[in-house]
């Protein structure tokens, strides 16, 4: 316990410190004599065009230095609006042009002692806040009224000197609804506001510096969107027909520049009318409704940026000098509840929106400043940025590289809304960001060189690219042809497997045909060498005569049988028991005939099976015709 005693005045102890140095820092808390502020005015600005007021030393150099790289936040009061007249209302609102602390005065509740009013059950007095400056714009016949060339003399100036050093810069208006954020932002053309008057000094300063000095170039693009129901729409693109669907934007983050939105507008100017003639038709084109708290409320946040890039070029030294910086306006739509503003459908859809991305910004400017995020060495919490399109567009502004200024428009009649605003802007001047010059330095000699490098390297990568998409294209034809080739092989491989049965049934048949022949010829051939020669049988015709049918059938049985029986053992008579044909030498020659012809055949067969076996069978199989197959 004793330990985090120790440890929460070690933090209070600091915290002091740091506000006692902002109050040092501070010229409006720590005023100079007379004989020091003309010291201080003759000091020059540190900004590459600085403004013509800074070049006479009018502004003291203090007022235009960073207060320690907090947020920078001011706070405004408007004019009651012609409802709060006819109602009689009461100003709650003090400002003190001296010390710039804003009072919030407690309402009068009749029936209750002074000090201690009670509103909704609870017991509300006086609230004291202290800001970097403090404008009242209530009543025009005060002696310190602050229109609105004095909130830009304050204010916008000096972001501008900021923008020529090579600094991002942002300043955003918040407030309840019908506060005058759109007024002190965009202002009337009678009065403009602080998003004209930027433009128009930007352009001056450009002008001076390049009729003083011609080495120094100048580009200046611009953008404008709103997100509206957390969706972005570019302001610049004509608006399509009412039936068409919105054509809504994307939002990418870079690892260098942090969030951007991806494919949105961005046009050159070149002239004060060419940015103004942008300017009104974004505004033209912006979403805008009639409510009972406002006529013209805003119902998106639009967000005008500024791009400013400054090319120097020493002819001396050869050297070139890019400083690029960023001017994002941002103009918030009101808070607003939905019993003040009796919204419904539509309207009340746009302000549950407006409410849900005004409190993403509130948490994040609450994890912003707490002073945990300051401290080096411990865990810090995570910044709930993604929560809402708004905030993650405005990550590189709150917490980033960004010189950043809030101005927070108040109501003078409305306690609870007021006292709301009050905290969150005392709140966000907590925040501390971490600013840097955007500025290269480069000779022109070097960056030709660098820029041929990067040529060379950009060909060498493109013939290596070329000549890996060729190999790519050379190995994924040649695999096209090995798969044809396969194919191709599997096919042959196919056919040689048929015609091998195909031969191997052809040569079984011939096989067998051969040894037909073959025996067909041995017994032809048998038949010639041992021939049989014809016998005629000579029967008695008196035995014929003689024999009575049964007995004579007995004969010739006998006689058959003993012919056929004894066919080798019988003796022949030459004379008396056989007489040879006399056709029995041409029979002989006809066998001749035949023989001579089956022998041609079989050479013609010999010759047939050869030149099948020299052409379906190897060596292996010629050895062994009817041999198991072996599949290769």
């Amino acid at each position: 316990m004793y330990r985090n005693l120790r440890k929460r005045l070690r933090d209070s102890v600091q915290d002091i410190n740091e506000t006692l140095l902002e109050m040092a820092l501070d010229a409006r808390l720590m005023p100079s004599s007379s004989s020091s502020s003309s010291g201080l005015a003759a000091v020059a600005s540190s900004a590459s065009t600085p403004s013509l007021r800074s070049r006479d030393g009018s502004t003291p150099v203090p007022a235009r230095m960073d207060g320690g790289g907090n947020v920078r936040v001011v706070v405004r009061v408007r004019a009651f609006l012609q409802r709060e007249i006819e109602k009689a209302t009461r100003c709650l609102i003090d400002m003190d042009p001296i010390t710039q602390v804003t009072t919030l005065r407690a309402p009068e509740i009749p029936g209750t002692p002074n000090g201690k009013q009670s509103l909704r059950g609870k017991v509300i007095d006086d609230k004291q806040f202290a800001f970097d400056n403090s404008f009242w714009s209530h009543d025009v016949a005060d002696a310190h009224y602050a229109h609105q060339e004095d909130v830009y003399n304050s204010l916008g100036e000096e972001f501008l000197d900021h923008n020529f050093e090579g600094y991002h810069t942002c300043i955003f208006a918040y407030g309840q609804t019908g506060s005058g954020k759109s007024y002190t932002m965009m202002g009337t053309p009678e009065q403009p506001g602080l998003i004209p008057r930027t433009c128009e000094d930007l352009f001056e300063r450009i002008e001076a510096a390049q009729n003083e000095d011609s080495n120094v170039a100048y580009n200046v693009r611009v953008s404008y969107f709103e997100v509206y129901n957390e969706h972005v729409r570019d302001l610049l693109v004509p608006v399509v027909p009412s039936s068409a669907p919105p054509h809504y934007l994307k939002i990418r983050e870079s690892p260098t520049e942090g969030p951007y939105v991806k494919d949105l507008t961005e046009v050159p100017v070149r002239n004060i009318n060419e940015i103004m003639r942008y300017m009104k038709l974004g505004d033209s084109s912006r979403t805008t409704a009639s409510t009972k708290m406002n006529d013209t409320s805003s119902r998106s946040h639009a967000v005008f940026t500024i791009m400013l890039r400054q090319i120097h070029h020493d002819m001396e030294t050869d050297e070139s000098t890019e400083r690029s910086s960023r001017i994002r306006l941002v103009d918030l739509a009101g808070s607003e509840r939905a019993k003040s503003t009796e919204a419904t459908g539509a309207r009340l859809r746009e302000g549950s929106n407006i409410n849900k991305s005004l409190t993403t910004l509130g948490r994040v400017i609450a994890a912003l400043a707490d002073p945990k995020q300051l401290r080096s060495g411990k865990r810090k919490d995570v910044v709930p940025y993604r929560d809402s399109i708004l905030t993650w567009l405005l990550k590189d502004s709150l917490g980033g590289n960004s010189k950043t200024a809030m101005i927070a428009c108040i109501a003078p009649s409305d306690y609870e809304e007021t006292l709301s605003t009050l905290r969150y802007a005392d709140q966000a001047k907590r925040i501390r960001t971490r600013a840097v010059v955007n500025q290269d330095h480069i000779s022109t000699a070097e960056r030709d060189a660098q820029i041929a490098a990067m040529a060379e390297e950009i060909r060498l990568l493109q013939v290596s690219v070329s000549d890996s998409r060729q190999r790519e294209k050379n190995a994924k034809e040649a695999e096209e042809k090995l798969e044809e080739y396969q194919q191709r092989v599997a096919q042959m491989q196919r056919m040689m497997e048929e015609r091998s049965m195909v031969a191997e049934s052809k040569i079984k048949k011939l096989q067998t045909e051969n040894e037909a022949l073959k025996l067909h010829l041995k017994l032809a051939i048998d038949s010639l060498k041992n021939p049989i020669p014809a016998v005629t049988i000579r029967s008695a015709p008196d035995q014929d005569d003689h024999l009575g049918g049964g007995e004579g059938k007995n004969v010739d049985k006998e006689n058959s049988n003993s012919s056929h029986g004894n066919g080798e053992d019988a003796e022949y008579d030459d004379g008396d028991d056989y007489d040879y044909d006399s056709d029995s030498t041409a029979a002989g020659d006809e066998l001749h005939e035949e023989m001579q012809r089956y022998l041609t055949d079989m050479s013609n067969l010999r010759k047939l099976i050869g030149g099948d076996l020299s052409r379906f069978k190897d060596d292996a199989s010629v050895r062994m015709p009817l041999g198991t197959r072996r599949n290769v």
